[in-house]
């Protein structure tokens, strides 16, 4: 199966974010992926008092892509959006999966929450106005297991193993906007442990770029194999990266060296 990572500069002007997307969706289809996914917040990310209202799981956000998955005939991991959420202050913040016939496969709300406090770099507290989510998802993608995770939770190697060991996933799903200053030290290095401890492939599309004042994305969208090698990368623009999800390979790599059915604990 071939998968793309479509790699966004979401900003304030929802219906440009959303045609941009689409564009990448295209460009992924044209070039063979029968999975695409995209970043988090595809479609808004700018001032929280511009953000658009908060929907259901059938509202104009999950229609836009419903219908991009149909007319394409790809499935589309729609990064995420702010789904209504608990409370009047809390949104969710969800990840939507269509099938190529527009239906919603899988949902998933984002459960690490991006409380972090860097003296002189950056104050953030996605707590304030996102509530947690509760559950672990595993869907299946064109008969492949996957699993779906957002962002802040690719720094919690527990999650990733429930989703490969109980979900039997092959394959794990990272949509971010990963920050700047974080992303240059951490983003692959986290990648490629989390595929290398669980023997998945990981497919992780970013945000690049500046975004409002303060608030820059480091990108570099990319595969990477149940080895730890990354198979494709995005260039720091925005872009498509495409690359192969070969099975007999994992099994290979999972059965030469079996740390999954080697585990103690």
């Amino acid at each position: 199966m071939r998968v793309a990572v479509c790699q966004l500069n979401s900003r304030d002007q929802r219906d440009h974010n959303l045609a941009v997307a689409r564009g990448l969706l295209e460009r992924a289809a044209a070039a063979g992926a029968e999975f695409a996914v995209l970043p988090e917040y595809v479609d808004y990310l700018g001032p929280g008092e511009g953000a658009p209202k908060p929907e259901g799981t059938d509202g104009e956000f999950a229609g836009f892509f419903a219908a991009a998955a149909r007319e394409l005939g790809i499935w589309v991991h729609a990064g995420s959006f702010h789904e209504v959420g608990p409370d009047e202050r809390r949104t969710y913040n969800t990840s939507l999966v269509f099938a190529p016939d527009g239906t919603l496969a899988a949902s998933y709300r984002k459960i690490h929450l991006y409380d972090v406090e860097i003296a002189g770099r950056v104050s953030y507290q996605e707590s304030r106005s996102v509530a947690p989510g509760a559950e672990t998802v595993v869907t299946e993608v064109a008969g492949v297991r996957t699993g779906l995770s957002v962002c802040y939770d690719l720094r919690f190697p527990e999650l990733y193993r429930r989703l490969a060991v109980e979900g039997d996933a092959r394959i794990l799903v990272v949509p971010a906007a990963f920050m700047l200053h974080t992303g240059r030290d951490h983003w692959e290095v986290l990648l490629r442990a989390r595929a290398i401890e669980n023997q998945c492939y990981v497919v992780a599309a970013g945000q690049i770029g500046d975004h409002e004042p303060g608030r820059t994305c480091f990108g570099r969208s990319m595969i990477v194999d149940p080895w730890g090698t990354v198979l494709a990368q995005a260039p720091d623009a925005v872009g498509v990266a495409t690359a192969d999800v070969d099975l007999a390979r994992l099994e290979t790599v999972r059965s030469e060296l079996p740390s999954l059915a080697n585990r103690r604990l």
